[in-house]
């Protein structure tokens, strides 16, 4: 899994980020707010890990803008402010769970596990993807564009699924390598540019708008 971790702590965040790496996992780290938020909605995470006391623009702005942007990105909130009131407040403001300092690696793993596994849950109970008339049935594996099946290979079926997954926001080389690949690297190949056209040639073969 991919994930942000958002804290100015920097021996914390290493902390955080060195368990995470060893667990297999991918990380990005930001130190203040402001460049959590490019991180937050140029790239694509399974969960973020956010303080609130942060510099430039504190934890709980940054969580209500990327509420308020449709992010929809599971958060877990770390904070030192560990009152009742702090809590409902940190999850009133969007976030999926919160852990206050200090706190156990084993704990926050779990969280992360555990919110992320509601948020896929959640996601699985959509049963269709549409952009215009381009319509994935996720339950029989079916896609349709105007009506008429387009046969895809499994791996273009991925790809497909992802970027209807992300419809209207930019979607990275990086990301996609990651999440339809499973690649934690530029393997040097032109394997996307040469999925892509395929996809594109089926998706968009004998209609004047082109989606993809």
């Amino acid at each position: 899994m991919r994930y942000l971790v958002i804290e100015d702590d920097r021996d914390l965040s290493d902390y955080i980020c060195k368990g995470l790496l060893e667990g297999g996992h991918s990380v990005d780290q930001a130190r203040d707010g402001k460049d959590a938020l490019f991180f937050a909605t140029t790239e694509k995470y399974d969960a973020i890990v956010l303080d609130r006391m942060l510099p430039h623009l504190d934890g709980m702005t940054l969580l209500q803008t990327l509420r308020a942007g449709g992010n929809k990105t599971p958060v877990l909130i770390l904070s030192a402010l560990g009152s009742v009131q702090e809590r409902v407040k940190g999850l009133n403001a969007g976030g999926d769970d919160y852990l206050v300092k200090p706190f156990s690696f084993d704990e926050l793993v779990a969280r992360l596990d555990a919110i992320v596994r509601r948020s896929r849950d959640q996601a699985s109970r959509v049963m269709q993807l549409q952009a215009k008339d381009l319509v994935m049935d996720l339950l029989s594996r079916k896609v349709t564009r105007s009506g008429k099946e387009l046969e895809l290979l499994a791996r273009e079926y991925q790809l497909l699924e992802f970027l209807l997954r992300n419809k209207g926001q930019v979607v990275t080389r990086t990301m996609l390598l990651e999440n339809v690949w499973d690649y934690h690297f530029d393997p040097t190949t032109n394997v996307i540019d040469v999925h892509i056209s395929r996809l594109r040639k089926k998706v968009d073969a004998g209609s004047a708008t082109p989606l993809i």
